[in-house]
């Protein structure tokens, strides 16, 4: 529970809401993060890597907000509309009880309608009397581009070099400064409705009345219950794990089939701390392991659309130092994602750089191949054969992989401190091989399999003769060291090892000896394995689902089933996660994270099968 405020002269703790305090609305185009006062302070438009428009949440000042409360003290809830990703603010007062409806169409096909990018506010006081204030300012550009306001009494129209919008309201709107806003008051019964559109050359202002915002709002709803019926989960978590699936839903580009990592830059790892990115890429491990994900749901339609942007746009290129493919790709396929900090953004709670484009696009990490060719092979078992032109970029895929697995590399996490021969990478590369023997033979395909298995054997003894630590009696982070890391939970999870192994069982052990803190899991110790970033970070959410799954795999039910439970309650109001989660229960990073969520549908599916 929340208390609204409009006070700009409060310290940061008060300018900003927690992470956790936002739901997230979208169109499968771009999203809005709404706090739980009910102000939109997240929204890039017209796609999720456009420049926000609405940016408060990472400077509260310049970054402009879409306000919307009650004017008098209240306390806030949060939750969805049931089954949906309608997203429900009710404000509690003295005087009554009133509720603001946000959502955003979804529109199926391309056109006038799809560019319009409607976002619709739908105030109602469903009990006694409440006064209602709104605020619409935006700044485009992340707040570096002005724009003008054009006013009549239920529209405005905001302008700026790039990019235009247009407000609609069945309240009258005022002008202040170059910005917009209404007081009005709601009796029960009464309701009042703003609709932001995007404007353009086939896309011109659209009064939003009641009635059509009241169709809006189902036919909203309906196209996301029609869209969750086809989950095939019944186990005892269907709430969370549906949540999740419709979160990563969420994150998915219509246009192209692309999954986001994250639809936000730059919410820090840690406050004060240099670790803050920009996650509005398509990561090819992230978005492969979300593939799988929603495979496991019976969303066939995610995947397919996923292996179409593969196919067009992730195939065998130029040979880069990074390798035939990038980590990452724009949502459209561009491989040009630069990155350059905002100094004008003082960042979340002056956690400062803000940074948009990413550098670590240029890395090499070579788990990304296992990742991808393991989404492929799932895909061809599990929803439709791939094609010839598919399989032929795989065994170029895999060709490369032989070749070049013992190279050192950057790493599953981006790590800024030098290339290391890290155990995960390799694992991957076992991984990538291992999968695509396994559809060669299946189906017949045609395959240099004798040396794909010298290859992938060859992986499989380097690990156990250099990944594994006498001393610590433990698979290590790199050859070499004596450092932990948690992503060696994934060498049960793709089959590399039998969960109930000696050498694993004391592994998991160590692990939980030192990454783990009630259940939460680190990826590492970076005083340990110094990885080139200023500043410390929370657990990381993905480690703490993976460990679930290990705990599963290793016969540790009873363990595992509370290790989950712990989980869930760290979750925020609606069943959302960011990256990591502080020492202090608070969420951390960017949010919500795909990778967290995908993880959790895993964790649940294999827990429930375990559990009976």
């Amino acid at each position: 529970m929340t208390e609204t405020s409009f006070d700009r002269d409060a310290p940061d703790g008060a300018r900003y809401l927690p992470i956790s305090e936002h739901g997230l609305i979208g169109d499968l185009r771009s999203v809005a993060l709404v706090g739980s006062n009910g102000t939109i302070d997240w929204y890039c438009c017209p796609s999720f890597d456009a420049p926000s428009v609405f940016g408060s949440i990472l400077d509260a000042d310049r970054g402009g907000s879409f306000e919307l409360a009650a004017t008098v003290p209240a306390r806030t809830k949060q939750f969805y509309f049931p089954d949906t990703n309608v997203l429900i603010t009710r404000f509690f007062t003295e005087d009554g009880v009133g509720e603001v409806q946000d959502f955003m169409p979804v529109t199926g096909e391309p056109g006038a309608e799809a560019e319009r990018h409607r976002l619709i506010r739908r105030v109602l006081c469903v009990r006694g009397s409440i006064p209602f204030r709104t605020r619409v300012a935006p700044r485009f550009d992340y707040g570096a581009a002005p724009h003008t306001l054009r006013l009549t009494e239920d529209m405005a129209v905001f302008e700026s070099a790039k990019l235009s919008l247009g407000l609609t309201a069945t309240v009258p709107l005022e002008a202040h400064g170059q910005d917009a806003q209404a007081e009005f008051k709601l009796a029960e019964g009464e309701s009042a409705v703003f609709a932001l559109d995007q404007l353009g050359s086939r896309v011109t202002p659209r009064r939003c009345a009641h009635l059509e915002a009241e169709e809006q709002f189902a036919a909203t709803v309906a196209y996301w219950r029609r869209w969750l019926s086809a989950s095939k989960y019944r186990g005892r978590w269907r709430e969370m794990v549906h949540r999740s699936a419709l979160t990563l839903k969420l994150l998915t580009y219509a246009p192209t089939g692309a999954i986001v990592a994250a639809p936000t830059t730059s919410l820090p790892e840690q406050l004060g701390g240099g670790r803050n990115w920009d996650y509005r890429y398509v990561w090819v491990r992230d978005a492969a392991f979300g593939v799988y994900a929603l495979l496991r749901l019976g969303f066939s339609g995610e995947a397919e659309a996923f292996m179409k942007f593969v196919t067009r746009h992730i195939s065998p290129g130029d040979g880069k130092p990074s390798g035939p493919l990038q980590i990452m790709y724009g949502i459209d396929g561009r491989t040009d994602l630069a990155e350059r900090e905002l100094p004008h953004l003082e960042g979340y709670e002056g956690s400062a750089p803000v940074r948009i484009g990413n550098a670590a696009a240029d890395q090499l990490q070579l788990d990304i191949y296992g990742a991808l060719i393991d989404s492929i092979y799932l895909y061809d078992k599990w929803a439709e054969p791939i094609s010839s032109e598919q399989w032929d970029d795989v065994c170029a895929l895999v060709h490369w992989v032989c070749e070049h697995w013992d190279q050192p590399d950057e790493g599953i996490w981006e790590t800024r401190g030098g290339r290391k021969n890290f155990l995960y990478s390799q694992l991957m590369c076992w991984v990538a091989i291992e999968r695509a023997i396994r559809m060669a033979r299946r189906r017949g395909l045609p395959a240099d399999l004798i040396h794909w298995q010298k290859s992938r054997d060859s992986i499989y003894r380097r690990i156990h003769n250099r990944g594994w630590s006498e001393t610590r009696q433990a698979f290590v982070q790199h050859e070499g060291s004596e450092v932990l890391d948690a992503a060696v939970l994934m060498m049960p999870l793709s089959k590399f090892i039998a969960p109930t192994d000696p050498k694993w069982l004391s592994t998991l052990d160590a692990l939980t000896q030192d990454l783990v803190s009630d259940s939460l899991v680190y990826r590492y110790d970076p005083q340990a394995s110094p990885d080139g970033l200023q500043g410390d970070e929370g657990t990381f959410s993905i480690c703490s689902f993976w460990y679930v799954e290990a705990m599963v795999h290793a016969g540790r039910v009873d363990e595992a089933r509370l290790a989950f439970e712990k989980m869930l309650t760290y979750a925020n109001h609606l069943g959302l996660y960011a990256e990591e989660i502080s020492h202090t229960g608070e969420q951390q990073g960017n949010f919500p994270q795909a990778f967290t969520h995908l993880a959790l549908i895993s964790a649940a599916f294999n827990l429930d099968r375990a559990l009976g």
